[in-house]
């Protein structure tokens, strides 16, 4: 760990390096994240545990955070400005900076000649103390002049979604160390689903950081990544890039990407058309006011392999079956979730209004079952204008076939 009192005596060490951004449209570098590095006798080493270290006085951090700034500037002012400089800047700092110097210092740097719409203030927003509406006042002050606001670290820890979307950042970089973690797998995936969503909402664009397989690259790409960091596709250096330096790799792999999600997409349709015609054998022979729970058990043999739990629903998610569950391969109705309504379940109308105009069967996304917190998939059926049919497929199932998880 490097000490507080050999950075302050050794500034002149001191020195920026940069992790280079990629972008997923042109699969060039489109920016560089600055960060802190000291030359020392053993090597460089990072100066992250000096700005993390709350025992380093404040004013210690800036004066070392300006100084690696401002030799970055001078770097980016020598060569050519169409990338973007992401400069991480502690928000409870900025708000207590009475003199605006990280300002100050940019505003000195655009008499230069540099550009500030190619500056990217970038913070931790979970890390803030204070109120929440004067930072963003100060940050709204901020993009008057140009610069971009990203927030990072999202989520790494207890990421506020409502503040973060009350601030409205232009980037929202995103943590995908938690990726790596087998047990958190899932869950995580729906955080990440979630702040995806955000991101659609407040025009943000996604970057994807700490990549450091190919698999999170893969999953960056499939959830709306257009920008990518990480020590998979090149580590913090000295040096600026050639732009070009990665693209012949990324295109490939992108390419590999595509051919595993049409892969996937045509396992899905393939498995869609296959119950559609199916069960459109069985919808012909059912009739109207027929006993539901009959013609669940009409059926249960063609779907055991793959099902584990049947039922139907009017139009407005209010249950007209018992459930027809199946436990260590036996079938046994359930009665009590007669009339239990499912409508506030997500898309759940939204579902059964597609299905009532376009008479045809959907197959749903990946989601938890609320009971048994396995991963499935729902197929959902028209049997005529008043009645729908819904098929949970087991997760044995989906992890047998091609593409469907």
């Amino acid at each position: 760990m490097v000490d507080a009192l050999d950075v302050m005596t050794n500034l002149d060490r001191v020195v920026p390096y940069y992790q280079a951004v990629f972008s997923a449209d042109e699969h060039t570098i489109i920016g560089y994240e600055v960060v802190g590095r000291i030359k020392t006798e053993e090597g460089v080493a990072s100066l992250g545990p000096f700005f993390q270290d709350n025992s380093v006085p404040d004013e210690y951090r800036l004066e070392v955070d300006n100084l690696i700034l401002e030799k970055a500037l001078q770097r980016m002012l020598e060569t050519n400005q169409s990338f973007l400089l992401f400069v991480h800047r502690d928000a409870n700092m900025l708000m207590n900076d009475g003199n605006e110097a990280f300002l100050t210092l940019l505003l000195d740097y655009q008499k230069k000649g540099l550009k500030l719409e190619q500056i990217v203030l970038e913070i931790t927003e979970q890390d803030f103390q204070g109120n929440i509406n004067h930072l963003n006042h100060l940050l709204v002050y901020h993009r008057t002049y140009g610069i971009q606001l990203a927030i990072n670290r999202i989520g790494k820890g207890a990421s506020n979604l409502e503040r973060i979307g009350l601030l409205a950042p232009d980037i929202l970089k995103v943590d995908l160390k938690n990726l790596r973690q087998t047990t958190l797998m899932h869950s995580y995936q729906d955080v990440l689903y979630s702040i995806s969503l955000l991101a659609r909402r407040i025009g943000a664009t996604l970057l994807y950081e700490d990549i450091d397989a190919f698999y999170q690259l893969q999953y960056a790409w499939r959830n709306g990544g257009r920008y990518y960091q990480g020590d998979y596709l090149w580590e913090s250096v000295s040096h600026l890039l050639e732009p070009d330096v990665l693209k012949e790799r990324l295109r490939k792999e992108c390419r590999q990407f595509i051919a595993y999600e049409k892969g996937k997409l045509q396992s899905i349709y393939m498995l869609t058309e296959e119950l559609r015609s199916k069960l459109s054998l069985f919808a012909a022979k059912y009739k109207k006011h027929e006993d539901l729970n009959k013609f669940l058990l009409s059926i249960k043999s063609e779907f055991s392999h793959m099902s584990f739990r049947m039922y139907i629903c009017d139009e407005d998610g209010f249950q007209q079956s018992a459930n027809l569950v199946k436990r260590n391969g036996d079938w046994d109705m359930e009665p009590q979730y007669l009339m239990k309504n499912w409508s506030w379940r997500p898309y759940f109308l939204e579902n059964i209004m597609q299905m009532r105009f376009e008479k045809k069967g959907r197959l749903s996304d990946l989601y938890a079952d609320i009971e048994t917190g396995d991963i499935i998939r729902t197929f959902s059926f028209p049997l005529d204008e008043s009645y729908y049919l819904f098929i949970d497929l087991s997760y044995e199932f989906l992890y047998e076939q091609d593409g469907l998880l």
